[in-house]
């Protein structure tokens, strides 16, 4: 059967709503799989008549869903009746928010879903609805008990694998090492593998410094942390190659030389990457035992309600899951 997929709501008071409603808004998703939002069913009813045709199912088992393009089979998880106003953000719909992450989690665990895929939520929001963590990565990452995950962004022509992801870029020095390189080249060959359908997958790893630290000119980390990672990693398999200098990298990577690029800090790698694929990157989770893929985006509450998001990212992190769900099939995982 194809691959039924959980789509948690976020924010119900950010775009993630619109954005739900116009993603399947769509024939071809329904080909892929079979697409269940986890969310709130007013929230959701007053979002579709941004859209034409399209109506609502609302099931307490993922049994009872029609798996039919037109109808929008949701899994209500909150009431928040028409407390909630696109662009107003509530501790209430916070809590909600979380609760739809928490929901999937378990349904995937329990064999229930084959895989989610996560809408924009507030990391601030979160913390207000008491839970302390840095976003939906670390969440799931601890609902799945999961200690080594790698934060990939991937679109059509470039993906990047991040060694480090929020944190002040003069602090990316210190936090390097070479384990901590060689573990997101290993677990980012080995996703590509497993999920993407990649037997040899070719990896690139970005230096740190300019000119790959021009022998040691401009900095050191190539010689003493990043290249005894890559070495490393070329000794246990991986067809990884670097330290080469960021500047050439992605050019080569996005012209097909390269399946991935495991960049050392957030803009170096994400730049590039959204520069490619600012509509339609997909955000994914690579390392966890369940399927997660996300928008490539925030909650933009400047434009919630007002019918100007765009669903690209959204229905690129649908089909992402469905491809990823059909691969582990196919190797057993």
């Amino acid at each position: 059967m194809t691959p039924l997929i959980g789509i948690t709501m976020g924010d119900p008071a950010g775009i993630g709503p619109e954005i739900i409603v116009k993603a399947l808004n769509n024939d071809n998703i329904y080909s892929r799989c079979r697409p269940l939002v986890i969310g709130d069913p007013t929230v959701l009813s007053s979002t579709l008549s941004m859209v034409k045709g399209m109506s609502l199912n609302i099931i307490n088992n993922p049994s009872e869903a029609k798996s039919t393009a037109g109808t929008i089979d949701l899994l209500a998880i909150s009431t928040l009746g028409n407390e909630i106003r696109p662009g107003s953000p509530t501790v209430e719909g916070g809590k909600a928010m979380v609760g739809y992450i928490f929901r999937a989690v378990e349904m995937i665990r329990q064999g229930r879903l084959d895989a989610m895929v996560t809408c924009p939520i507030s990391k601030v929001l979160m913390h207000q609805a008491g839970y302390k963590y840095d976003g939906h990565t670390q969440l799931i990452s601890h609902l799945t008990h999961t200690d080594e995950y790698v934060m990939m962004l991937a679109g059509k022509k470039l993906r990047v694998a991040l060694v480090t992801i929020h944190c002040a870029l003069k602090e990316v020095p210190a936090i390097l090492n070479t384990n901590r390189v060689y573990r997101t080249i290993a677990i980012t060959a080995r996703a590509l593998r497993k999920d993407f359908g990649l037997k040899m997958a070719r990896l690139a790893v970005a230096a740190l410094n300019p000119h790959a630290g021009e022998t040691g000119l401009f900095g050191t980390e190539e010689k003493t942390i990043i290249g005894p990672a890559v070495e490393k990693a070329g000794n246990e398999g991986f067809q990884v190659e670097g330290p080469f200098p960021a500047d050439t990298l992605f050019h080569k990577a996005a012209s097909g030389q390269f399946d991935a690029v495991v960049a050392m800090y957030h803009d170096q790698g994400l730049i590039p990457l959204k520069l490619l694929h600012f509509s339609d990157a997909v955000n994914i989770t690579l390392g966890l035992p369940i399927i997660r893929t996300s928008v490539d985006h925030g909650t933009a509450y400047d434009i919630a309600g007002t019918g100007q998001a765009d669903a690209s990212s959204l229905k690129e992190a649908i089909k992402m899951a469905a491809m990823m769900v059909g691969n582990r099939r196919q190797s057993g995982g």
